[in-house]
């Protein structure tokens, strides 16, 4: 269940971006909870640092957010993996992201070999996540478009996980939702916000689960180019 990386030089990294810190990060996000090893080897695999501005590769491997530009981060690594490995007990194929940024999340789904649908509402961090996907040698369908619509006409999906945090979760999304797959997301105001679980039982309803406090940039309506 993995899909073969095409790593170019600048991929693979030395230094503060080289594998062996790579590793350690790794054996962080084991320390801090982090079970499942598919998805601790997509963090391993997928090259973080370029996934960020130059300037700040040296720190890419640290497990922290970072800003990309547009008032935007890419998510903490132990917030990636986690709910990556919560989408992943779904046993997923097709994955739905709201919310591309960096691009990064996408990627550690596309490592899984997973069919990745990701929606971006600001062109210009689409466009360099378009790029960085095309590096990497990932076929991941990307789209400039509001993402709280989500992407219906390619639903339902068997996961969704959304990188921003609303009050509540969006209907819109709940409904692209496959019987048994799982939702992933951030809800709440700044300063109060909760990653929940939800997923969609055989008769049509919904259970819910609180997986940990986290902190996201909010989920907004409209397109920027």
């Amino acid at each position: 269940m993995s899909q073969r990386l095409r790593l170019q030089p600048e991929a693979v990294g030395i230094g503060m971006t080289s594998q062996r810190v790579r590793d350690r990060l790794v054996d962080r996000l084991r320390e801090s909870g982090i079970v499942d090893e598919t998805t601790l080897n997509a963090i391993r695999v997928v090259p973080r640092h370029l996934f960020i501005d130059e300037a700040l590769a040296s720190r890419a491997y640290e497990d922290t957010a970072l800003p990309i530009g547009h008032g935007q981060t890419i998510s903490q690594p132990w917030v990636v993996a986690r709910m990556t490995e919560a989408v992943l007990q779904s046993a997923p194929k097709k994955v739905l992201e709201v919310g591309t940024g960096s691009g990064y999340q996408a990627a550690v789904l596309g490592a899984l070999g997973l069919e990745v649908y990701t929606v971006e509402r600001i062109g210009d961090l689409l466009r360099q996540a378009r790029k960085r996907f095309r590096a990497l040698g990932m076929n991941i369908r990307s789209k400039h478009d509001d993402g709280r619509i989500g992407w219906p006409e390619h639903g339902p999906f068997d996961a969704i996980v959304v990188t921003a945090a609303a009050p509540a979760l969006v209907d819109a999304l709940v409904e692209q939702l496959a019987v048994g797959g799982r939702l992933v997301a951030p809800v709440g105001g700044p300063g109060a916000q909760s990653l929940v679980q939800l997923t969609r039982r055989e008769d049509g309803s919904v259970a819910h689960e609180v997986l940990a406090p986290v902190t996201f940039v909010p989920l907004l309506s409209g397109m920027l180019d």
